[in-house]
């Protein structure tokens, strides 16, 4: 299980755009929903990892940068839409919701083979201990998680809500832009 979390930790730290998109989607929504949705959506990606190790280390494809890419972004149109409504206004019911919906796509949808579950799908090949690397490499995504929202909510404190929305919707776009650009490269 410490194998799983150090592994899958250190990948993902290592040029991830997950953190960028947890740090920006804190940004914009209750930190809360964000890593309960990053947790969950990550949890079930690491099971299906996990459970699929080998078929998981060939699964990328163009076709997975292209559902990246779909999904930074719709995130990003929803961060954008709902400018007329600062946090505090919004009942705290729908900004869970929102947050949390928006949330969960943006990180279920995207980066399917990641180093993080090539490494969780070697450890399961290599040592046969599939609920313990489970469960270690989504501890290793949950502590990459806090550092992220720590950061965002670092930012947060120190720009306008509109600055934020337009870095958030911004930094989406961008990633939107990566993902389509490596499914035209795997052409």
């Amino acid at each position: 299980m410490l194998l799983a979390t150090w592994a899958v930790l250190i990948a993902e730290l290592v040029g991830d755009r997950s953190m960028y998109v947890l740090a920006s989607l804190s940004l914009r929504f209750r930190w809360a929903a964000v890593f309960a949705a990053f947790t969950i959506a990550n949890a079930t990606k690491m099971a299906i990892a996990v459970m699929l190790a080998h078929a998981i280390t060939q699964f990328q494809s163009r076709w997975t940068y292209l559902i990246s890419a779909i999904a930074f972004f719709i995130s990003a149109i929803l961060i954008w839409k709902d400018e007329s409504h600062e946090i505090d206004k919004v009942s705290k019911r729908t900004a869970w919701a929102k947050g949390l919906f928006v949330s969960f796509g943006a990180f279920f949808l995207t980066e399917w083979g990641d180093p993080g579950q090539v490494a969780a799908a070697a450890i399961v090949l290599k040592f046969h201990m599939s609920v313990a690397t489970w469960l270690g490499a989504t501890l290793g995504l949950m502590l990459k998680g806090v550092a992220a929202i720590v950061l965002g909510l670092q930012v947060r404190h120190r720009l306008p809500l509109r600055a934020l929305r337009i870095l958030s919707s911004a930094s989406c776009c961008f990633l939107g832009i990566l993902a389509t650009a490596q499914s035209m490269s795997a052409l």
